[in-house]
Formats: structure tokens, sequence, C-alpha cells
């Protein structure tokens, strides 16, 4: 089993301070199991409740008079199931003095769940998770977590055949499922298209048109999916920034799967051979790098920046007033190209990381460094 301190940590800081904390993530990352681990500690009050099993959602139909007598931690799995418990939370998170702490776990986004900033502002505070990181399992271990994915039973699978079998059978039973209660309705065979067409865009700016087209749909319903996709935590929109210069800059979002093990499968790569010949494998170690850098440094004012003329930058983070700049290459020593001085100039950058897959760390220039990922932790933290 992998621990993950670092997370638990963080969830027990919000439990401390807040009525209620609220644990996000996709499917299948883990979030039941950790929170498990936190009622599992000695002296610990807890009541768990699953709302996937039909029995305790049946039992939620009278919340407050299920919940107003218990103490400790109380536990409620799948919260996205029952959005309207949220003012029943508030008035139970009201009660002074309180007997309990409630922690909610979900597989969609606050945005995804209005009532909850609605109904809890000011008492709850959110916990982003997802699957594995290097970090967690070691920066040894980033080539088998690029392959596989973070997800806890890809990841820990005995077999490459066995994560790829079980990667397959989480995208089904997500699109036939999952994205159904989230508000998406399109057939599973059209869903499946349209995610495969979003894997296609992985790395690129995201063409709602262009999709809507092939699609034979609206703009507006293509974007509306791709907001679904997002606020389920399968995929991140980097949204771009804007500059004030003279060149025309790029205003739509990037698209990146949060998970390579997911892209891989809906691209069909059979195995960690044939993604190094695949004509994405540099944008999925750029997604991949990506997500890692943003696991280190959590932060909300993270962008891309492209002009059409041909100059961009791969994120760029706004840390402690400092302007930072990260360009992901999966190459054996990456070199100083024009892009990268452009974006220092026109962006003035304070300090700009060539993130790739090698040993060393080097400058390119003055500002500009080759950084390898296994170092990133140390480094960039």
């Amino acid at each position: 089993m992998i621990l993950r301190s670092k997370l638990i940590d963080s969830i027990e800081i919000a439990l401390n301070r807040n009525p209620v904390t609220a644990i996000l993530g996709p499917r299948q990352c883990g979030k039941t199991t950790v929170a498990r681990s936190l009622c599992s500690m000695p002296r610990r009050e807890n009541s768990y409740f699953d709302l996937e099993d039909p029995s305790i959602l049946e039992s939620f139909q009278n919340p407050m008079t299920l919940l107003r007598d218990l103490t400790g931690i109380i536990v409620i799995d799948e919260i996205q199931r029952r959005p309207d418990l949220f003012p029943a939370l508030r008035v139970l998170a009201d009660r002074e003095p309180s007997p309990a702490k409630f922690l909610v776990l979900g597989s969609a986004s606050p945005d995804l769940i209005r009532q909850s900033s609605e109904s809890l502002a000011g008492r709850v505070e959110f916990v982003e998770m997802s699957g594995f990181y290097s970090r967690e399992v070691g920066t040894d271990m980033w080539r088998k977590l690029w392959w596989r994915g973070g997800f806890p039973r890809s990841f820990l699978a005995e077999a490459d055949a066995d994560s790829s079998a079980w990667r397959e059978q989480f995208v089904r039973t997500f699109m036939e499922r999952d994205l159904a209660q989230l508000g998406l309705s399109m057939p599973p065979l059209m869903l499946r298209r349209f995610w495969t067409m979003v894997a296609h865009y992985h790395g690129q700016t995201w063409n709602s048109s262009e999709v809507a087209a092939s699609m034979g749909i609206n703009d507006h319903t293509s974007r509306r999916y791709l907001d679904i996709l997002a606020g389920a935590y399968m995929i991140r929109l980097l949204p771009p920034w804007h500059e004030n210069i003279s060149k025309r800059q790029r205003r739509m979002p990037k698209v990146y799967f949060r998970d390579t093990g997911i892209l891989h499968s809906l691209l069909g790569i059979s195995d960690s051979d044939s993604l190094l010949s695949h004509p994405k494998c540099g944008a999925s170690w750029e997604g991949f790098a990506l997500e890692e850098i943003l696991r280190i440094v959590p932060s909300r004012d993270a962008f891309y920046w492209a002009v059409h003329s041909g100059p961009e930058l791969d994120l760029l983070i706004f840390r402690n007033n400092r302007r930072i700049g990260f360009e992901f290459k999966f190459a054996d020593a990456p070199k100083l190209t024009p892009s990268m001085q452009d974006a220092m100039r026109h962006l003035s950058l304070d300090h700009l990381w060539v993130v790739y897959p090698g040993n060393l760390r080097y400058a390119l220039t003055d500002g500009i460094e080759a950084l390898p990922f296994s170092a990133c932790q140390d480094v960039i933290a």
C-alpha cells in the first residue's frame, strides 16, 4: 500500500479548521481509501455512509433525523448523487458546540455541485485529489507512472495487460454510467467518439467548431460536453494568458487529459514501447509533466501563452509575485530555442525551467535551465 501522507495531512488540517471538508476528485482515485484510513485512527469516532449503496441512499430521505445525533467524523461518500444534502449539512455544521465534523467525498468539481458553494459558503474547505504522483510512488517510477497513469488500480496492477484492461473497463463504465449522472446524455458509442476526439486534442488548443462539425452537434453542445469532462476531473482546460504586446495571441484553452493512462487507452496505445513511437508521445509527456508540476506547486494562476506567429510557453505560473515559466521537452538534451527567448522577453519571466526526462541539470542561458523530471520535486517545491 502506498502511503499518501501529504494528502492526509492536508485533509487533517482542513478538518481541524472547518465544520465541513470536501475531498473532490475523479472516481477510483483513492478517496474512499484515504477517508477510511483517517477514520481508522485510534480514539476517533466515525460514521460512514456510501451513497452508492441503494439502501443507504434511501435512508437519506430524512438526513436531519439520520445525522443529528452522530458524533466524531461523519463521512458521506459520492455526495454528487445527493447535492440536495448541502442545506441540511449547513444547519448541522452551524450547531454550537458542534458534536461532529463532516467529511464529504465527491467525483465532481464544485462547479458541478453548485449547492455546495451556495449553501456551505464559509463552512467548507475543498481538498482536490487525483491519482498517484511521483512523490508518492518514488521518482524512479515515473516511466511506469507516465505509461499506466496514477489511478491506484491501474498503477498497482501486476502486469501492463492488467493495467490496460482495468483502464478500458473504467472508460466504459465512466461513459455508460457516470457521465449520464453529470448531465451528459449522449449515446455511449457517440460519447466514445467524442472522448477519443478530445484525446487527439491533448496538448492542443480546443477547436469547438471543428469538433462540433465532426460530431453533428452545435458549438455550444460541444463546449458543454467538454466542460462536463473537466468538471469530472478527467481533463484539464488550461486557459491562455494575454500579455500587453502587439502580437496576436491565442485565446482558446488548451486541453489535457489529467491521467495519461486513460489518454493512452483512448488513443489505442497498446504498450509502453508503442507509446515511444506514437505521434502523440511528446504531447503525452507534456501533459504528464504539467500535471506533476501543478501537484508540486498548486496554483490557480496557471496558464499557457502562445502567439499565432509561433512563440509559445507550455505553462506560466504566478508564485510569490514571481513569473515562472515551464517548457516540457521529450528530448535527451533540450536546447535553447527562439521561442524560449521570446517568452522570457515578452512575459518578463523571472525564470524558465525546461523539464525533460534526462538526468543532468544545466543552464541554457541566463534565467533558463534544463531540469530533469526526477529533480522537479526538490528544485521547484
